[in-house]
């Protein structure tokens, strides 16, 4: 009870202070029903990316993906201009909202990210697992509507939340981003924001793109659906739901003592290969009292990650598996995967190769998450294919860590209400791709 009145308080206050501004009346002559922004998956560091516009005036700022981040943080040391940038001062209300109690002081000339009296939070690089003092602050940003099928009208948040953060935080980030866009569950999160801003639900829902070629863009929905996408598909019909678990323990590079992880775990009871069980350290997959063990979801990592005793036993019998039914040959390993297989014998499908399909057996054996061929093997060349996950030593924090690779052209959505995922199998099955919604109309 008292957390939901905690909860209650914290969403009406953060939506007066999103929205209060006579300077942006504008804000609330249009309430968008969701907003949509692109995804693009960079081929150089296999990051995902978008691009919001923020400050006075606008400009677009490009930003890594982190389905699990804490908050939005940005590169203020360089280049950031705006006219509407306003720190967070102490004890303020702001401050508040972000569960800050630090405060701090700059001794150099102001500017964003450098002001005294101001307080402070702890902005992470999820990629190098570093983390950084950062002044928390707030400025105007702009995103497009939707209704589900197509871009809209542009809407404004004139006080968005965020914090500053130093560029050596933007060590192994993909060229020309300047921050992280983190949509995990940290109370002034950005999907928390955007929902106390329009009125809309707390959910979001990602598709990535499954090529860095060109312009392919996937999507991003923060609100309800329908989501649809070309040709004539309810993408959000298709959605099976589990529950997320909470860790009771923080994974961010810095926390305070009894703060819970932002990151979002599912329950995997088991995995199977075709409609084998592969045997596992069932104890590992249950997240302990000390936030160990478990399976979390990541658009950080590449390609899923796994315990090196849950890693040993399902290339076992995936390779096992592949030899017996499907005829495949087994080659010499190609960093950063240990198994990997001839070509020649591999083929195509609208599924990708047909190769043994393996199934995340997440609430009894009736709720399956299928992984098929186009989110399995890696083609590192014409000639050798890589099964896409790779080994994450002994002890690992996370048991399993469920990468980007695995979630290509596949819909999730987060549902922050009722604590639960949504997740489709790959979409191709239903010939489409998270590359095919419509931003003709983005204006």
């Amino acid at each position: 009870m008292a957390s939901s009145l905690r909860s209650l308080l914290f969403i009406s206050s953060l939506c007066y202070f999103l929205v209060s501004s006579s300077s942006h009346a504008a804000v609330a002559a249009f309430l968008p029903k969701a907003l949509v922004v692109p995804l693009s998956k960079d081929a150089s560091t296999l990051q995902y990316t978008t691009i919001i516009h923020q400050r006075t005036p606008l400009v677009p700022v490009k930003l890594v993906l982190d389905l699990a981040g804490q908050f939005l943080w940005v590169d203020c040391d360089k280049n950031y201009l705006s006219s509407s940038y306003r720190p967070a001062r102490c004890r303020s209300p702001q401050c508040s909202l972000a569960w800050s109690s630090s405060c701090g002081s700059c001794f150099s000339a102001p500017r964003p990210g450098c002001n005294n009296n101001t307080c402070g939070l702890f902005p992470d690089n999820t990629i190098t697992n570093t983390g950084s003092g950062g002044e928390l602050g707030s400025d105007v940003v702009s995103l497009q509507s939707t209704d589900g099928s197509s871009s809209g009208q542009a809407v404004t948040v004139p006080h968005l939340l965020f914090s500053c953060a130093p560029s050596f935080l933007l060590e192994g980030h993909a060229a020309g981003t300047t921050g992280i866009v983190g949509l995990g569950r940290a109370e002034f999160g950005l999907p928390t924001q955007f929902a106390a801003a329009f009125s809309f639900p707390k959910q979001f829902a990602i598709c990535i793109p499954s090529t860095g070629r060109g312009t392919t863009q996937g999507v991003a929905f923060f609100g309800p659906g329908p989501y649809n996408l070309l040709p004539n598909v309810v993408a959000s019909n298709l959605l099976s739901y589990t529950p997320l678990l909470r860790n009771p323990v923080s994974t961010a590079a810095a926390f305070s003592q009894g703060e819970p992880s932002t990151e979002y775990f599912i329950g995997v009871k088991s995995i199977q290969i075709i409609d084998k069980t592969v045997l596992l350290n069932q104890s590992l997959l249950k997240i302990d009292g000390r936030g160990n063990g478990g399976t979390k979801i990541s658009t950080v990592n590449p390609y899923t990650v796994m315990e090196e005793s849950i890693f040993k036993a399902f290339t076992g019998a995936y390779a096992a598996a592949a030899a017996g039914g499907f005829n495949m040959t087994r080659v010499a390993a190609v960093e950063p995967f240990e198994v990997c297989f001839s070509a020649k014998n591999m083929h195509p499908t609208r599924l990708g190769f047909a190769v043994p399909m393996v199934s995340l057996v997440l609430q009894g054996e009736s709720m399956l998450w299928r992984i098929t061929g186009s989110n399995l093997m890696v083609q590192v060349s014409d000639e050798v294919l890589c099964l896409g996950f790779v080994n994450g030593g002994v002890s690992p924090r996370t048991a399993i860590i469920i990468g980007g690779f695995q979630l290509e052209d596949n819909l999730l959505q987060i549902d922050l209400v009722t604590s639960r995922l949504g997740f489709t199998d790959t979409l191709l099955g239903s010939e489409t791709t998270c590359a095919n919604f419509n931003f003709t109309s983005m204006a």
